[in-house]
């Protein structure tokens, strides 16, 4: 009879014992966030970092001088901030330059367009004819041969949307349009920008890649109305235009992703990272992309780690090296932390711009749930609703990939392609206000998620992250 009253106490004890394993946010730590929260919004610490970041070091290719002085101001602004711990992974990398860029139209209708190489294409001169095509599946269907000594122009004009979401097609083209023209024969490759600026003669470069086995050809991007214009022109006969470019691979470098710590008070050795990415493109300075993202975290860290008491966890601040070029930062971080999965609470990166943040999402398994509506119930109060969209964000992929659980905090990208890649990446284009809300969600996001009680489902495993 006793052993029947010690199996009914067990099955009672057992739903007890699964609750516990519920990860939650205790309502003192809920309390803190709501402070810091307050605090975020009158702070001007990210504009500041920003507006340095931009004004001192300026554009920063990877692999560049600028490139080295940017770590140098990453790693010297962290220590100015007041982190713990402030160090450099290094990061090898392949350098690519850009010297000069010229395209014309040639004949009767002889006139200058206004183009960009796209990252990664070799220089070179080409003369051709052009051959339009309104999207990368015309170019793909082409009958084989049929480009043989001409040039192709994919004339696909993205859309507008809040998430960006058009952008798969337009970067898609940029990076897989030029290695389907060799396929059919062309010696030169043109695309409309990928972007939403349909007024501005303001190329968007960007990478491209040449499939394995295929000869690279000079590659470039038109600002939107020279597109128009070029299209214009082949829809009146025949038009020959010349692409010259002064770009190549210059051998490898090393750059650094730069880490910050604000140390946790009970599991130090556990993570929440947030962070963005430290290397921009050429042409403008690198506000949006991603100087924003850089501010945002680093001030978010900074202001947690005034509070009297710190989060269980770490908050850490990766400045992630070379995402533009091939998310080497992201994928060397991976790598490092390869044994180190489980002990990642919780990640995210800024890298979509300043706008206002208006929608949260983790990647946590069912147990977590409750947790995941506490932060989201902590961040209404900044215009921000609960979604099942987002992803982990492109340096945050490769260790997300190894099991890392992940969080999304989606930005208002309406305009944010009207100047990525652009030489109209600057200072001005970031809003004050819009940048510190950025601050107060991932100060919120990273100081809850950093002292609750229970994990977010990180562990080593083999993931598909989905596409953002």
């Amino acid at each position: 009879m006793r052993f029947a009253h010690f199996l009914l106490a067990l099955a009672v004890a057992l739903p007890a014992s699964a609750a516990q394993r519920e990860t939650r946010i205790p309502d003192a730590s809920l309390k803190v966030a709501d402070t810091l929260r307050q605090r975020a919004l009158a702070d001007d610490t990210a504009w500041k970092l920003v507006e340095s970041l931009t004004t001192e070091v300026g554009p920063r290719p990877a692999g560049s001088a600028a490139d080295a002085r940017a770590v140098k101001w990453a790693q010297a602004k962290f220590k100015q901030l007041g982190y713990d711990v402030v160090r450099l992974e290094p990061v090898k990398i392949k350098r690519w330059v850009r010297r000069s860029e010229r395209g014309e139209v040639l004949g009767a209708h002889a006139q200058p367009l206004t183009l960009t190489a796209l990252g990664g294409s070799p220089g070179g001169t080409v003369e051709g004819d052009v051959v339009r095509f309104a999207d990368f599946a015309s170019l793909e269907k082409a009958a084989e041969g049929s480009l043989t000594g001409k040039i192709a122009f994919v004339d696909y004009r993205m859309q507008r949307a809040r998430d960006g979401s058009d952008y798969r097609n337009g970067s898609q083209i940029r990076g897989r349009g030029p290695s389907a023209a060799i396929r059919k024969g062309a010696i030169g490759f043109l695309m409309r920008s990928a972007g939403t600026d349909h007024t501005r003669r303001s190329p968007h470069t960007g990478a491209t890649r040449f499939a394995d086995g295929l000869t690279p050809v000079p590659s470039a991007a038109l600002a939107n109305p020279d597109a128009d214009q070029l299209a214009r022109l082949v829809a009146l006969g025949a038009t020959r235009v010349r692409i010259a470019l002064n770009t190549a691979w210059e051998g490898e470098a090393t750059s650094c992703n730069v880490i910050g710590e604000i140390r946790g008070r009970s599991k130090p050795d556990e993570v929440v990272l947030i962070g963005g990415h430290l290397d921009s493109w050429d042409l403008g300075t690198g506000a949006i992309d991603d100087g924003a993202g850089i501010g945002i975290t680093m001030a978010a860290g900074h202001l947690i780690g005034q509070l009297k008491k710190h989060p269980a966890r770490t908050i850490r601040v990766v400045a992630f090296a070379n995402e533009e070029h091939g998310l080497d930062g992201g994928r060397t971080y991976a790598e490092t932390q390869a044994n180190n999965i489980v002990k990642h609470q919780l990640m995210s990166e800024s890298d979509f711009g300043a706008g206002r943040v208006y929608a949260f999402n983790t990647s946590a398994p069912e147990h977590a749930n409750a947790a995941e509506q506490q932060i989201a119930d902590a961040l209404k109060p900044l215009g921000i609703e609960l979604t099942d969209k987002g992803g982990p964000g492109p340096d945050l992929g490769p260790i997300a990939g190894r099991g890392a659980a992940w969080a999304s905090l989606l930005q208002d990208g309406t305009d944010y392609f009207d100047y990525h890649h652009t030489p109209d990446d600057t200072l001005d284009k970031i809003d004050p206000q819009s940048l510190a809300q950025n601050v107060a969600a991932y100060a919120v996001f990273a100081y809850l998620a950093a002292d609750a009680e229970g994990d977010f489902g990180s562990a080593p495993k083999a993931v598909t992250p989905p596409r953002e």
